[in-house]
């Protein structure tokens, strides 16, 4: 069976979802991941940082800053190590802080000496140096400088464990004297800078010939907590690689990746940590409130010392401030995680978005399309967002963002394009016949219309002007035309409102039918309700009319049902959607005989059958001009539920009146009829009164069936 329009349009609309879909769940699963989607998370991961950092100064951590002005009072850096002794004594016993880190690397003797001196100050404090670790090593460099501090975890705890580890092939690290007497020591180069060189996750460990490593902030809490345990959780300890969920340090659960790096949790933009000078500790000018028993980290915002980072929160981001939000992190259990099953999830709402942008964005509007996916993009904004503060999770959400948005601008694009094209076309070809609703309503339905003649049952309607020649004559052609233009507009309007197809207007007469090109299960009624409508339009036009001095206009409707041939007709030069057939001349034949039966609408027995619910006034068995076979007529009198005990009364006494007629009972049906005249004046019973009259001066033949021929239109 061949598919229909709207089935077309439904399959291209859900193959579009389906490919758009396929893609960014490949790049979910990572087969594979496409750059532009990467950068675009990213970017989001960015907003979404700036926009929840809690602000303020963390005054648990400060930073001993190797400055510019310290520089010029101390020299160039690195210092005499007599100088840097100095400095440590002072923190320690001057200022009373809890413990140290160096974001700086001792890896050379000092220039001076002094290093026995330096060496010693570390003895029984909590001091962690720093050292870098090497990812990869060229020709002929060494694989090691310096000495490593005792591992955080030696290989021999690993067995089982086949966590994916980042690797590091060689180090340098400090001079053995210092690191022999400090308490740890910790990496604090970056081995895990995103693709576009934003440094958002910093490994809590590295491996290095078997054994792990902490990086620098690690090192400093665990040495100021006094080395609790470390080990590692995961989600099923059968499995344990891919289910790694959380570094274990003491009593804190740490949420990590696979490779067991976390997010930088940053607080704020540059300086949300107090930032002392360095020369401040060695002239004794630092207030003693600022450091007693906090946890300080001495590095370099020097700009010739290169220790810049570029980070979500600042492209030039002082490199010890990323080791001091971590430390915070840390210390507070603000670090946030991304869940093994968010996989999972992203693929869940691809699917339940792709869902919703295939089923309901073909019903809307291009500008309406444009609000849904406005809305489908804050209300993924919004869960996310609330996945972000309430639990913690960082939730990719690029994937979805880049669905709703490539996928949506392709359904637009096509619903304007492809499908507003099929509207337009509708338009085109009914525009001018029938109401914009139904427009629509052909293009929502799918149906295929066919322009091509055929078959059909339906109602015509005619309708004509009462006296249009004498109306015309005292009319200038101007004036005429400008009343015409506002008699047929309303006319219009009301068979448009109900559903009715205009097919053409010839001067005074408008011809309507009902049940193409949609078919309408109550053309009949439909047809009906538009002749009711006509004649208050006509009544509502007597006083506009009269203050321009123009006559009122009375019309007359006729109104016949059944089939009829439908479609474009005409010629190779012009061709009109229109009807044909004996119920299209009747319906022509019945508007001509309201005026001699003075009433305003004329249906067939056709139309009176398919409207039950309605009463009509049978008006005459009738043989018009070109048919040979008598048809009744009737008019309307209104919903039979509805009719009052009067007009009740006066049906039936016409009826009676009717049926002596009809048996040729001339003085019964003579007597019934004036009786009705009287009460009511009504033309018709004068119509019949003068039938009478003549029957009675020539008799019909006995073979008289009660048909009354009209043999003019």
């Amino acid at each position: 069976m061949p598919l229909t329009p709207r089935t077309t349009r439904l399959l291209t609309r859900l193959l579009i979802s389906a490919a758009v879909l396929s893609v960014f769940s490949m790049h979910v699963t990572g087969s594979p991941r496409f750059e532009v989607v990467d950068r675009m998370e990213n970017y989001l991961y960015d907003v979404r940082v700036r926009l929840t950092m809690p602000g303020g100064i963390d005054d648990r951590i400060v930073i001993v800053d190797i400055d510019e002005a310290s520089q010029q009072q101390l020299g160039q850096w690195p210092w005499e190590r007599q100088t840097l002794a100095a400095i440590v004594d002072s923190l320690f016993d001057d200022y009373g802080i809890r413990g140290l880190a160096f974001d700086v690397l001792f890896a050379e003797a000092g220039r001076s000496g002094g290093n026995e001196a330096f060496a010693e100050s570390f003895i029984a404090r909590d001091i962690v140096t720093g050292f870098v670790f090497k990812d990869s090593l060229s020709a002929n460099e060494p694989e090691s400088t310096g000495s490593l501090p005792a591992p955080i975890i030696p290989a021999s705890h690993l067995d089982g464990i086949s966590v994916p580890f980042v690797e590091a092939r060689g180090f340098t690290g400090s001079l053995a004297a210092l690191q022999d007497n400090a308490v740890g020591g910790g990496f604090f180069d970056s081995p895990l800078i995103d693709s576009d060189g934003v440094f958002r996750r910093a490994p809590l460990v590295q491996r290095y010939r078997g054994d792990l490593y902490p990086t620098l902030a690690l090192a400093l809490v665990y040495a100021v907590e006094g080395a609790p345990s470390v080990g590692f959780h995961f989600a099923d300890e059968q499995r344990r690689g891919i289910d790694l969920e959380a570094f274990q340090l003491g009593e804190r659960s740490i949420p990590v990746n696979q490779q067991v790096a976390v997010f930088i949790p940053f607080r704020g933009p540059q300086e949300s940590f107090r930032y002392i000078p360095a020369k401040d500790i060695v002239n004794r000018t630092a207030p003693a409130e600022a450091l007693q028993g906090k946890l300080v980290l001495v590095g370099a915002s020097a700009a010739g010392l290169l220790d810049l980072r570029s980070t979500p929160v600042g492209q030039r981001y002082i490199g010890v401030e990323v080791h001091a939000n971590l430390v915070a992190g840390l210390l507070d259990g603000s670090i946030r995680q991304q869940p093994a099953w968010s996989v999972g999830l992203e693929l869940l709402l691809l699917v339940l978005v792709g869902a919703l942008i295939a089923l309901l964005l073909p019903k809307l509007s291009p500008l309406n399309a444009l609000l849904f996916v406005a809305a489908l993009l804050g209300l993924a904004t919004a869960g996310n967002l609330w996945l972000w503060e309430a639990f913690k999770l960082v939730i990719p959400i690029a994937p979805v963002f880049g669905y709703i948005l490539v996928c949506g601008f392709l359904q637009i694009t096509y619903g304007f394009f492809v499908e507003q094209r099929n509207k337009r076309h509708l338009s085109q070809i009914f525009g001018q016949y029938i109401p914009p609703s139904v427009v629509e309503e052909i293009d929502a339905s799918g149906a295929d219309v066919s322009l091509d003649g055929e078959t059909r049952n339906m109602s015509v309607l005619f309708s004509d002007v009462r006296g249009f020649t004498t109306i015309s004559e005292g009319l200038t052609a101007r004036e005429l035309t400008q009343m015409m233009n506002e008699f047929l507009t309303p006319f219009t309007r009301v068979i448009q409102q109900h559903r009715g197809t205009i097919d053409k207007y010839m001067g005074d007469c408008v011809m309507a039918f009902w049940g193409a090109p949609l078919p309408d299960e109550n053309h009949a009624r439909n047809a009906l309700l538009a002749a009711y409508g006509m004649l208050d339009a006509v009544k509502a036009l007597d006083e506009p009319f009269a203050l321009k001095g123009w006559p009122a206009v009375r019309v007359g409707v006729g109104i016949a049902t059944g089939d009829m041939n439908v479609g474009n007709m005409g010629s190779e030069f012009r061709v009109a959607y229109t009807v044909m057939g004996d119920t299209v001349n009747l319906g022509s034949r019945l508007e001509g005989l309201t005026k001699q039966y003075g009433v305003d609408i004329i249906v067939s027995e056709n139309t009176v059958a398919a409207i039950p619910d309605f009463a009509f006034r049978e008006l005459d068995w009738v043989r018009v001009k070109g048919k040979q076979k008598p048809v009744a007529i009737f008019e309307p009198v209104g919903i039979t539920d509805e009719l009052d005990a009067e007009t009740r009364a006066e049906l039936a006494e016409y009826q009676k009146a009717l049926a002596l007629y009809r048996s040729s009972d001339w003085d019964g049906a003579r007597a019934l009829f004036e009786k009705l005249t009287e009460r009511t004046g009504t033309l018709l019973y004068n119509v019949y009164l003068d039938r009478i009259e003549r029957f009675r001066q020539e008799p019909p033949t006995a073979s008289w069936d009660g048909v009354f021929d009209h043999l003019s239109k």
